[in-house]
């Protein structure tokens, strides 16, 4: 299991002294780089995608770090909340002109697997994606700050303004959901 990033306490300190931005800011990118790749990979369906999403995430933190205010929310909390508006501002966008997409595509065919194994794991993916596309937003976006943001029920409702009990429900009932949908892990 991934083991959880943690700002070292000097970070917390440089954040309220406002010294030395780009140090902290690398600091920042290194510890929670791979869990904001992973929670918009959760959301999106494209590597590719969810690696240029993730570039902005931390072009609009280095943007507004200075405006930073850890009274208002642990910076972990504030990130997570760049980055769910990031995939939400991609929606939107999505949503006002439609295309097709080659990023699929290209990940298929830029990897170096055997053509079996890439079949399977494309039908695989596309199994999952289907039942994550069964949930509505809510849910999806409480999965992926969980499992791919691998972030704590606590920090899950601090985020998303719903009650830590709540959110335990609604992981369990939309895993019920899911497990439902697909069936058992070996089907995948």
């Amino acid at each position: 299991m991934q083991e959880r990033a943690l700002l070292p306490p000097f970070v917390k300190e440089k954040i309220q002294e406002n010294i030395d931005i780009d140090a902290l800011f690398t600091t920042i990118f290194e510890t929670f780089y791979k869990r904001i790749f992973n929670y918009i990979a959760y959301r999106v369906s494209s590597r590719h995608t969810a690696e240029d999403l993730t570039s902005l995430v931390f072009e609009k933190t280095l943007a507004k770090l200075a405006t930073y205010a850890q009274e208002k929310a642990p910076l972990e909390v504030w990130l997570f909340a760049i980055a769910r508006n990031v995939v939400n501002d991609h929606y939107r966008s999505l949503k006002r002109r439609s295309f097709f997409s080659l990023d699929a595509v290209m990940e298929l065919v830029s990897t170096r697997k055997e053509p079996e194994s890439l079949i399977l794991q494309g039908e695989r993916n596309d199994k999952l994606n289907e039942a994550l596309n069964t949930l509505n937003s809510r849910e999806r976006n409480i999965v992926a700050l969980k499992f791919g943001a691998n972030l704590r029920n606590t920090e899950i409702a601090q985020l998303t303004g719903i009650s830590e009990g709540n959110i335990g429900v609604i992981l369990y009932r939309t895993m019920k959901k899911l497990k439902i949908e697909i069936g058992s892990v070996e089907q995948l």
